[in-house]
């Protein structure tokens, strides 16, 4: 769900174009610039939204889970294939739509569970 919203729908609205890389950009972080727009980012999101709906269901691992999706986003400024801002955004959708979800998918089960058909 979040990689289809923040990939085909957001991607569209925000329209930002990719940093520029700068001449001191280091070897060892070069990875290859993605074609898509900068905001915001879909690794961020996606990562959070995991780490999120994981925490959920398992407390246990929220707080690795979440160090996990933070070192994600920073990656993707790290590399330079995105603004701060780009994985702020993303990282905040993510775990705003995994919110969502995982609270839909509970109400679900719990209607499914007393007897009563889903809608």
């Amino acid at each position: 769900m979040t990689s289809a919203v923040v990939n085909i729908a957001l991607k569209r609205v925000g329209r930002r174009p990719r940093p520029e890389r700068a001449a001191d950009h280091s070897v060892e972080r070069d990875v290859r610039m993605p074609t898509s727009h900068s905001f915001p980012s879909g690794h961020a999101a996606s990562a959070f939204a995991f780490a999120t709906a994981l925490g959920h269901r398992l407390p246990v691992v929220a707080a690795p889970v979440h160090v996990a999706a933070g070192l994600v986003a920073y990656s993707r400024v790290h590399t330079g294939v995105h603004y701060p801002a780009d994985a702020l955004a993303g990282s905040a959708l993510g775990t705003a739509i995994a919110q969502v979800t995982t609270r839909a998918v509970d109400r679900s089960v719990r209607k499914y569970r007393l007897g009563r058909e889903p809608r």
